[in-house]
């Protein structure tokens, strides 16, 4: 018993010496000059979140705030001894109203702070492979029938009978985004699935470029039909340069990430 109760005091003694010089550690940290500086400077570069927009049925994706890790920051400056903001190391803050707690709702356009637009191809054609060999980012619908393993556009499953097969294929080969592009068969599937629910901003066919032209805007999602002519696509993306927009695919647009 003696025994057991010199090595409980030991452990003790161990434990609190550990909690002592972490506390020491601490404190001396704290007053390291470096240190200071960051916790002068950071409020500077933190960033706020923006909350998602409900608009009834629909959603716009937040964006995520930045807040400064004080700490990790100061590791990383440690060598240099010298506060430089390249070496802020940020932790991502989630929205109060964000997307991820609100995936029932369907996203329709993507924040337009972001200055993004994404196009969803219905098939692929001369137009897939413009954008492919220009090196356009875009998403491609599939079936289970039209699917083929792809390193280049992001596959969306756009099958109803077999969705569970083709979505165990993306699964499988690390090409999944949990994304379902609305039509009037998936709604309840793709909702059961918890998916991202996504309806397109606007659909360019064979007949309404100077209309989509017009639509155009930051958080555009748009869905080229199996109809539409690559002449046409090419001068929707002369506009969107024009524009300054950046082509992301969509789980780029939806996402609340702040990059």
């Amino acid at each position: 018993m003696r025994k057991y109760y010199q090595y409980l005091g030991l452990a003790f003694i161990m434990v609190f010496s550990f909690y002592y010089t972490e506390k020491i550690a601490l404190i001396v940290l704290d007053k390291n000059p470096l240190m200071q500086s960051i916790r002068e400077e950071k409020e500077e570069f933190e960033v706020d979140y923006v909350n998602a927009v409900i608009l009834g049925d629909y959603i716009i994706p937040g964006i995520n705030g930045l807040e400064v890790n004080v700490r990790a920051s100061f590791y990383e400056m440690q060598e240099l001894d010298v506060f430089n903001e390249y070496y802020l190391v940020y932790e991502q803050i989630s929205p109060e109203v964000s997307l991820e707690d609100n995936k029932d709702k369907i996203i329709k356009q993507g924040n337009r702070k972001l200055r993004q637009v994404t196009f969803i191809l219905a098939n692929k054609s001369d137009i897939s492979e413009y954008l492919r060999s220009n090196h356009y980012k875009a998403n491609l619908l599939v079936d289970i029938d039209s699917y083929e393993k792809d390193s280049y556009f992001e596959v969306i499953n756009n099958e109803i009978d077999a969705f569970d097969s083709l979505e165990n294929t993306l699964n499988l080969n690390k090409e999944n985004k949990n994304i379902c592009v609305m039509n009037d068969r998936n709604y309840e599937l793709c909702l059961k699935k918890e998916k991202y629910l996504v309806e397109p901003t606007i659909t360019l066919n064979s007949t309404n470029y100077i209309d989509v032209k017009n639509k155009i805007d930051s958080g555009s999602i748009i869905l080229i039909d199996s109809s539409a002519r690559l002449s046409d696509v090419k001068l929707l993306l002369k506009e969107i340069k024009y524009k300054n927009y950046d082509i992301v695919y969509l789980s780029e647009m939806i996402s609340e990430e702040n990059v």
